[in-house]
C-alpha cells in the first residue's frame, strides 16, 4: 500500500514527464505497429493513385508523386526520430565526455575547448550545417544526416556538464573520496556520474529534439535525404509541388499533427527531467 502511495505521490509530482512519455510511447508503437499494418513501400513515390483525398482505402490520403500518406507519417515518424536519437546520442555522449574532462582536469585543455565553445555557440547552427551538407557530393541518407546534425549538436551540452561539474568537484563528498585513495575516473563513475544522471537524462532528451529541429530545416531547404520520407522531405516535397495552391490539406496535416505530438512529448519529458535535476523545481506532494 505504501509501495503504491509512493509512486502515484511520484506521478503526481512529475505530471509534464508522465504526459511527455505517453505521447512518445504512443509515438513510438505508431511507427513500429504500423509498419506491420500499412506495407512500407507505399511511402515511396508511384506506390499509390496520387491526389487522393482520405478515404476507406487511404485514411490519410494521397500526395502528387503517388505515396500513401498513412505509409509515409509511419515510415518517417520512424526516420525523423531515428535521426534525432542518433544525432542527440552522439551529441551528449561527446558533450559528457568533453565536459567531464575539461571541468575535472581544468588545465589548457578546459581553456581551449571553452573558447571552441564559446565561439561556435555564437555561429547559427543551421548556417554552418547548410554548408556542410550542401558540400557532401553523394545523395545524403538518413545516416549520414543523423551524423552531419550530430557534428554541432554537443556544445550546449558540453557547456552544462562542465558548469556542474565545475560545483560538484568542490563538494565534500568529492573531497572525502579523494582523501580515501580514489582515483580520478572512480570519483568520475562512483561519485559524479550517479549525481548528474538526471541532468544527464534532461540534456538527452533536450539535444534529440533540438537535432529534430535542425534536421527539419535542412530536409525543407531541400537538404536531407531526399529519397527517404522523413517528415521534413515530405514538408519539402509539399511544398515544391504546392499543396497550399492544390488545396492538399491531408498532405499538409500529416507532417504537421505528427511533428506537433512529436515536439511537445519531447518538451514534456524534457521538462519534468529538468524538474528531477533541479531541486528548485521540485514540487512536493
Amino acid at each position: 500500500m505504501t509501495s503504491t502511495k509512493l509512486k502515484f505521490g511520484y506521478l503526481r509530482r512529475h505530471p509534464q514527464l508522465v504526459a511527455g512519455t505517453i505521447i512518445l510511447l504512443f509515438l513510438a508503437l505508431f511507427a513500429s505497429v504500423g509498419r506491420l499494418l500499412v506495407d512500407p513501400k507505399e511511402a515511396y513515390p508511384i506506390s499509390a493513385q496520387p491526389r487522393q483525398a482520405p478515404s476507406m482505402e487511404y485514411p490519410l490520403g494521397t500526395d502528387i508523386q503517388g505515396r500513401n500518406l498513412l505509409a509515409v507519417a509511419v515510415v518517417g515518424t520512424y526516420l525523423t526520430s531515428k535521426i534525432g536519437v542518433i544525432a542527440g546520442t552522439l551529441g551528449i555522449t561527446l558533450g559528457t565526455i568533453l565536459g567531464f574532462i575539461t571541468a575535472y582536469f581544468g588545465g589548457w585543455l578546459d581553456r581551449v575547448i571553452k573558447i571552441i565553445v564559446d565561439v561556435l555557440l555564437t555561429i547559427p547552427q543551421l548556417l554552418i550545417l547548410v554548408v556542410i551538407a550542401s558540400s557532401i557530393n553523394e545523395p545524403l541518407t538518413t545516416n549520414m544526416m543523423a551524423l552531419v546534425v550530430a557534428s554541432l549538436s554537443w556544445m550546449w551540452s558540453t557547456r552544462t556538464v562542465r558548469s556542474q561539474v565545475l560545483s560538484l568537484r568542490e563538494r565534500a563528498f568529492v573531497r572525502v573520496a579523494k582523501l580515501s585513495g580514489e582515483g580520478s575516473l572512480e570519483i568520475i563513475f562512483r561519485e559524479l556520474m550517479p549525481n548528474l544522471l538526471p541532468l544527464l537524462g534532461a540534456c538527452l532528451v533536450s539535444t534529440v529534439m533540438g537535432a529534430v529541429f535542425v534536421s527539419l530545416g535542412l530536409e525543407v531547404l531541400g537538404l536531407g535525404p531526399q529519397r527517404e520520407p522523413t517528415l521534413g522531405m515530405t514538408m519539402y516535397w509539399m511544398s515544391f509541388y504546392g499543396a497550399f495552391n492544390r488545396g492538399m490539406w491531408w498532405w499538409i496535416a500529416t507532417p504537421v499533427v505528427i511533428l506537433v505530438m512529436l515536439f511537445v512529448g519531447l518538451y514534456l519529458v524534457s521538462a519534468g527531467l529538468d524538474e528531477i535535476a533541479n531541486p528548485k523545481l521540485r514540487r512536493k506532494i
